[in-house]
């Protein structure tokens, strides 16, 4: 026993790193192969330029895609935060029945066939009568969102002092008084994070703006369209460098503002961090 859990010990570090290795290498050559002056992406790299990042201002067509993907993930930003907000308070301050299956109900997009959940929303959106339209990817957007904002905001509700809202309600503070006053700027910086990653993940989402949009394409759509030119390859690979920068940045700052969220609500006393 002793010698499989060292031998364990010895080669999970090792598997860990290849795994991460095999996952993120290839993405790692996009940057590199943006700055090719050859159309080509392979090696030896036959030059360095900046030509592909600086045509990409000069196409209005991915501007305007730029421009929906922009409206597309504030619009489903504020929707799945404003939703998870009320679902992690729910799960978190009260206990009702079928809560379980309620939170598995919200939780569920996150293990089920993506394609599956697009076509089906998308006939359903199809019955209603609705035409496709950048008001049929954010309500996708939303559904895929939900899930991610919830779990980010469960993390900042959880631990926190319930006596805060207590005394705010001996002092004659009413409900939603103590809710605007104590309990939001409290887990402020979990909504931030919430914001952050369902806005990162809207900009990045393809399957379901591929079946809900309509004349107005987001960037991960406009991308895919370009990938039957070849000529338009190099444009595509500075524009995934772009985004591959933006969301890391994005992601990066969620996560401080998520465990800053963490610290404040289990800090002694609710202090300010």
């Amino acid at each position: 026993m002793t010698a499989v859990r060292r031998l364990l010990t010895n080669w999970l570090p090792v598997y860990a790193a290849l795994y991460i290795g095999f996952l993120y290498l290839p993405i790692l050559l996009l940057p590199v192969f943006s700055f090719n002056t050859s159309a080509i992406p392979k090696f030896p790299l036959t030059g360095l330029t900046l030509k592909w990042y600086e045509s990409l201002p000069n196409t209005p067509a991915l501007l305007d895609a730029a421009w929906n993907s922009l409206v597309v993930g504030v619009a489903a930003s504020i929707v799945s935060t404003m939703l998870g907000i009320c679902a992690a308070r729910a799960m978190t301050r009260y206990r009702f029945a079928g809560q379980r299956a309620v939170s598995g109900l919200i939780m569920a997009p996150l293990v089920l066939p993506e394609i599956i959940v697009a076509v089906s929303l998308l006939l359903v959106l199809l019955q209603l009568g609705l035409s496709l339209s950048l008001f049929t990817v954010v309500l996708g957007h939303v559904l895929i969102c939900v899930p991610y904002s919830v779990t980010v905001l469960i993390s900042g509700f959880e631990g926190f002092d319930r006596s805060l809202e207590e005394a705010s309600a001996d002092l004659g503070e009413t409900a939603f008084g103590t809710f605007r006053r104590v309990t939001l700027p409290m887990v402020a910086p979990a909504i931030i994070s919430s914001l952050l990653v369902s806005f990162t993940i809207s900009l990045d989402e393809f399957i379901m703006a591929f079946f809900l949009t309509g004349t107005d394409p987001t960037l991960p759509v406009y991308i895919w369209g370009q990938l039957r030119f070849a000529a338009k390859l190099p444009g595509v690979l500075a524009l995934g460098t772009l985004l591959l920068v933006g969301s890391f940045i994005l992601l990066t700052f969620a996560e401080i503002m998520r465990r800053r969220a963490t610290r404040r609500t289990q800090n002694a006393g609710g202090a300010f961090v």
